[in-house]
């Protein structure tokens, strides 16, 4: 175990204090209070940074039923202008109270400032904004014209309509960004939600909350937000004939529990789950472009992304220069404080985390794969360095398993199609990558079972893109007009023609 000389307790806060600000549930337009509280860790440090609320199964049910009775009672749902007026508000309050948010993101979640420029915050701030603009020209109506049936003119249309009451569940790693794409959509379509944080990052979803009780004309019921531990709560979402949907990201094992839960009432199910996503090179690639994308792309947030592209498919003849580029590549990134300027690589979540990452990795050198650099942990906090093993056999636990650490494996491969085969060797189809010249690259992306996919570097990443996954990876799409309609329900009507 290294120690590291870069990190201390002091340096790791953020200029702002976030646990100053008390966190409540938000329960039917109240800020709530609890009798428990559960400690919340700063993962740079492995120090307590704030307490959040521990939700009971009564906090749960009560939440439950306030987005049932604001769905059923309240026009919420028909009510276009007020909810594009609500979106506007809420996407103001996140503008406004960005530089707050940021701090609380990269001392509860490990996030680096330059990370909260992108995907952490400011690209999921945008979101909120895109769907109270998309609200405003979606067509909820469409015309299908007349038919004959019965000797009578027959006129027929269909109207969307929303889903009604949604149970959002996220994970740790993007907690922003997964709260707002399941929060704008759905509210955009005139759903009702429960939403539930992960309990590793339980603070910057109540903080969310909190802004929209507080800077929003949301009515009392439409969002509720909670925190906690207990797993009850959580089953509570899923299993009550009160909730008419579940989305939720998070683990595949997580996600196949969940659906199974939901299955007993047939409630729609959105799930965004995991992936072991496979960048390929073709031997008429730019090399130096694809270690360095490679490389930088698999430390991001500590590897801690459902769609990074954690296999690295190489010709077998180029196979050792390549590997020394990305190795060379992973020696200049700088991890540490995630708030100072110049990290690229912040801290794991958890020791639990980082010890599952390091199990893995031992796992698969015991097995024969070959530890060309990283493979070490780094205190204070739960740091992890940048780790690359070739040797690889494709079936290994390593090459199929999600290991959600900055751990990237090389497999070499013979020709096109053993790449094709190789990265389509996977229960999960997510994401991926491709580099070399365009036709060939584009015809081998056509050829990779999973969502999204990158050529040369390509970022496919923005709130008018749909993003979700084949096979494993889930159900159902976030982002984009895609996913405003994972929460509508189409209602065909006909009426006889006079």
């Amino acid at each position: 175990m290294q120690e590291a000389t870069t990190i201390s307790s002091e340096e790791a806060q953020p200029a702002a204090d976030p646990s100053s600000v008390d966190r409540r549930l938000l329960i039917d337009g109240r800020l709530v209070e609890t009798a428990a509280t559960f400690a919340s860790l700063n993962p740079a440090t492995g120090e307590v940074l704030g307490y959040a609320p521990d939700a009971t199964v009564s906090d749960a049910q009560a939440a439950v039923a306030a987005a049932r009775r604001a769905f059923d009672e309240t026009d919420w749902d028909t009510n276009t202008e007020l909810r594009i007026r609500c979106l506007e508000q809420f996407h103001r309050a996140l503008v406004e109270h960005r530089d707050e948010l940021a701090a609380l993101t990269i001392a509860e979640v490990g996030a680096t400032e330059a990370l909260c420029q992108g995907a952490q915050l400011d690209q999921p701030i945008e979101i909120v904004r895109y769907y109270a603009e998309l609200l405003k020209t979606y067509p909820m109506t469409e015309d299908l014209g007349n038919i004959e049936s019965r000797g009578m003119q027959h006129h027929r249309w269909v109207e969307k309509e929303a889903a009604g009451v949604v149970a959002a569940i996220i994970a740790y790693n993007y907690p922003n960004q997964l709260a707002l794409a399941k929060l704008a959509p759905a509210l955009a379509a005139g759903c009702t939600l429960i939403l539930k944080s992960a309990p590793d990052t339980p603070l910057v979803t109540l903080a969310l909350g909190e802004l929209i009780a507080n800077h929003t004309d949301i009515p009392a019921g439409v969002v509720n937000v909670l925190s906690g531990a207990d797993p009850e709560v959580g089953a509570v979402l899923t299993t009550s004939a009160d909730v008419d949907m579940v989305t939720f990201t998070g683990s595949t094992p997580t996600g196949r529990r969940i659906m199974a839960a939901a299955s007993e009432t047939l409630k729609k199910v959105f799930l965004e789950l995991g992936g072991k996503s496979a960048a390929i090179v073709l031997d008429d690639a730019d090399f130096n472009t694809a270690a360095l994308f490679s490389a930088f792309s698999m430390v991001t947030h500590a590897g801690q992304g459902c769609a990074l592209t954690s296999r690295l498919l190489v010709p077998r003849k180029h196979h050792d220069e390549i590997v020394e580029l990305v190795k060379n590549n992973f020696g200049l990134v700088r991890y540490g404080n995630p708030a100072d300027q110049g990290t690229y690589m912040g801290p794991l979540i958890s020791e639990k985390q980082r010890d599952k990452v390091d199990g893995m990795v031992k796992r698969a050198v015991e097995a024969g794969a070959t530890l060309v650099t990283g493979g070490e942990k780094v205190d204070p906090g739960y740091f992890y360095t940048p780790t690359l093993l070739t040797d690889v056999d494709p079936d290994s636990e390593i090459a199929q398993e999600e290991v959600f650490g900055p751990v990237l494996v090389v497999i070499a491969y013979d020709d096109d199609d053993d790449a094709v085969r190789i990265a389509n060797n996977s229960i999960y189809g997510l994401s991926g990558a491709v580099f070399g010249s365009q036709d060939r690259a584009l015809a081998v992306a056509r050829r990779i079972r999973t969502g999204t996919f990158s050529i040369n570097g390509g970022n496919y990443f923005s709130p008018d893109s749909p993003f979700g996954g084949y096979k494993q990876s889930g159900i159902g799409r976030e982002m984009g007009t895609a996913g405003l309609e994972e929460f509508l329900e189409s209602k065909t009507f006909a009426t006889v023609v006079s």
